[in-house]
């Protein structure tokens, strides 16, 4: 779904660290804080403002978003 090239450079704008993302079905997810960004129509929502907390994350996983 996303370029691996893409991923590489991805960090999590939450972040300071700017910690790598990790993949996981139609979500990014912050090795970090937990956070999680949908990806829209293969492109990356990466506003804060729209992101996931570590508990939605882990009900979407879950298929009970």
């Amino acid at each position: 779904m996303i370029d691996e090239s893409l991923l590489a450079v991805l960090a999590c704008p939450k972040c300071d660290s700017r910690p790598p993302l990790l993949l996981s079905g139609s979500l990014l997810i912050c090795t970090e804080c937990g956070w999680g960004y949908r990806i829209q129509d293969g492109i990356p929502n990466m506003l804060v403002e729209e992101a996931l907390s570590p508990k939605e994350v882990e009900k979407e996983k879950n298929g009970n978003a």
